[in-house]
């Protein structure tokens, strides 16, 4: 075989605005995502329009695969410490040209990292944030669609009620003209996943590939690394058809408009996968010192 007479020229670095450093490291990440096999023709009108550099990725009987992830992370930065929440409205797709190059996967051996050329990676369609930062940065360095948003949780933790229930509520909000989130603009949407009394399959999912597309078009990918497995959970039988919710409480907003089109009211989840980074430190319980005055 000849090599082409006139090879593709090498892409320069996306930049790296001041004051931002990458990689990105975090200190610390809790994590819950549910996926939902759905119909094809909608997620590629949806890809269309905010990627057209990009596939769907095709799973059984040919339909394409959308997820919706919170994250609560940490991060340590030179002037202190941040705590960030987000949640991501994803399609699982890979660079248009590169299918020759992708293994044929079921969604199981997808969702428990079976892709090891990272290919197949989420499209991020609609991103809310707590954290005016982040949105900055996720904007500026990973083309995120990242508008901010509030939310209000309940996650399993140690340091809570035993079990493995994750709520989460987004609502809307804005940023201020001092660079601060305001008042709540109203519920967005709202993601159950009840996983109690379910065994995980351990999932090397990592690294995660991210797909932004800027504003002067040009598809951009960035890979997550996250230091120790997920965990997967099957939800296919139809007796865990229950267990993992989306409800949409603004179907007229664009995040709503975009759900409702594509997962819709009644579809069951597929999986869903969850990480939560291990304590590093235990603060233990206090004990009496016996002293002469109080024996």
């Amino acid at each position: 075989m000849t090599a082409p007479s006139n090879p593709p020229s090498p892409l320069p670095l996306p930049p790296v605005s001041e004051p931002f450093r990458l990689p990105f490291h975090y200190g610390a990440l809790h994590q819950i995502g549910v996926d939902w096999l759905v119909a094809p023709g909608p997620v590629r009108e949806l890809l269309a329009k905010h990627h057209p550099d990009l596939t769907a990725a095709s799973f059984e009987d040919g339909r394409a695969l959308v997820s919706v992830d919170y994250q609560l992370y940490f991060a340590q930065y030179a002037f202190g410490g941040g705590v960030t929440q987000e949640i991501e409205f994803n399609v699982v797709a890979f660079p248009s040209g590169t299918e020759g190059r992708l293994p044929r996967l079921s969604y199981a051996q997808y969702a428990q990292g079976w892709d090891q050329t990272k290919l197949l990676g989420i499209a991020r369609v609609h991103v809310v944030c707590d954290n005016p930062f982040a949105i900055r940065a996720g904007r500026e360095l990973y083309a995120e669609p990242k508008y901010p948003g509030r939310f209000e949780v309940d996650l399993p933790s140690l340091n809570g009620p035993a079990g493995e229930t994750w709520s989460v509520r987004c609502a809307a909000a804005a940023i201020g003209a001092d660079g601060t989130l305001e008042q709540d603009l109203g519920p967005l949407v709202g993601l159950t996943a009840e996983l109690d009394g379910l065994v995980p399959a351990v999932a090397n999912s990592a690294p995660v590939t991210g797909y932004g597309t800027d504003l002067e078009g040009r598809l951009l990918a960035g890979p997550m690394n996250v230091y120790q497995p997920y965990r997967w959970y099957d939800l296919a039988a139809p007796a865990h058809a229950g267990r993992a919710r989306l409800a949409v409480h603004a179907p007229e907003s664009d995040l709503g408009r975009d759900v409702l089109a594509l997962v819709g009211d009644a579809t069951a989840a597929a999986g869903a996968w969850s990480y939560q980074s291990p304590p590093v430190a235990a603060h233990n319980r206090p004990y009496y010192v016996p002293t002469a005055l109080r024996p």
